[in-house]
C-alpha cells in the first residue's frame, strides 16, 4: 500500500531519474517559491544496461550528499516516463516508486523523449520552435513525439506519442525539427532538463501501486519466449 504525499509539490526540492536509454542520468532540482524558476543543484550521470551493476541507488545518496541535502527532505521525486529501454526503465522506475513510498513524497513522471528535447545546449534552455524527437524503437521502427519549445525555452508536450517506421518521420515531422536520440552523439533524455518542461507537475502525481513507464514494447525476451511457446508469458 502506498503512502499519502507528504506535500502538495509547488517548490521545494526534488529528485529526478532518467533512465531511457543507457546513458541514466540523476539530478537535484530545487526552488523557494512557485513563482521562481527551478535550479539545478546537482547532477549525475549513470551508465545503464543488461548486466551492469546497480549503480543508480548509489548515485542518489552521491547526488545528494554533493548538494547538502538530506535525502529526507525531498518533497518529490520526478520518473523519466519512458518509451526506451525495458530494463533500464524497470530499475528506475522500480528505486523511484520506492524513494517516493519511503519518503511519502509524491511521484511525478515525465515523458523521456520530452526531458531530450528540452536539453539544450550546456546549461542553456533549448532553441525555440517546434520539434519532433525520435527514438529507435527497432525493426525498423521508431518512437516520436512532438513537442514544442516555446519562447522562454520551456518544453512541453504537442501530441500523443507515436511508434511509426522510419519512412514516416518526415511526413510527421512536417515543418517541425526533428531530434533523433543518439547515446552515441549524446543525444539523450536528461534528468537536469526537467527544469526546462513546462508544467512537469502536470505529470502526476501517481500512484506509486499502479503507475507504470511506458515501455513501448515488451522486453525482447518476454518477445522470444511468447513466440516460442505460442502463448502471452504469465503475469506470475
Amino acid at each position: 500500500m502506498s503512502l499519502p504525499p507528504r506535500v502538495e509539490t509547488d517548490f521545494g526540492t526534488v529528485l529526478v531519474i532518467e533512465a531511457a536509454t543507457s546513458a541514466g542520468s540523476l539530478a537535484l532540482l530545487g526552488r523557494e517559491s512557485a513563482s521562481l524558476p527551478w535550479q539545478l543543484l546537482a547532477s549525475a550521470n549513470v551508465m545503464m544496461g543488461s548486466g551492469r551493476e546497480d549503480l543508480l541507488t548509489p548515485a542518489v545518496s552521491a547526488v545528494c550528499a554533493s548538494a547538502g541535502i538530506p535525502l529526507t527532505s525531498l518533497s518529490a521525486v520526478v520518473c523519466g516516463g519512458g518509451p526506451g529501454s525495458f530494463t533500464s526503465l524497470r530499475i528506475a522506475s522500480a528505486l523511484v516508486k520506492g524513494l517516493a513510498c519511503g519518503l511519502g513524497a509524491p511521484l511525478f513522471a515525465v515523458p523521456s523523449l520530452l526531458l531530450a528535447a528540452a536539453a539544450g545546449p550546456g546549461a542553456e534552455p533549448p532553441a525555440a520552435g517546434p520539434v519532433l524527437v525520435v527514438l529507435d524503437a527497432l525493426r525498423d521502427e521508431v518512437y516520436a513525439q512532438r513537442v514544442r519549445i516555446g519562447a522562454d525555452g520551456l518544453a512541453q508536450v504537442d501530441g500523443a506519442l507515436a511508434r511509426i517506421s522510419r519512412g514516416e518521420i518526415a511526413a510527421l515531422a512536417g515543418d517541425a525539427r526533428v531530434l533523433e536520440v543518439d547515446v552515441a552523439r549524446g543525444v539523450v533524455p536528461q534528468a537536469a532538463a526537467a527544469r526546462w518542461c513546462a508544467p512537469w507537475a502536470s505529470f502526476g502525481p501517481h500512484s506509486v501501486d499502479d503507475w507504470e513507464p511506458e515501455y513501448g514494447r515488451l522486453a525482447e525476451a518476454q518477445v522470444k519466449w511468447e513466440a516460442a511457446h505460442g502463448r502471452p508469458l504469465p503475469a506470475t
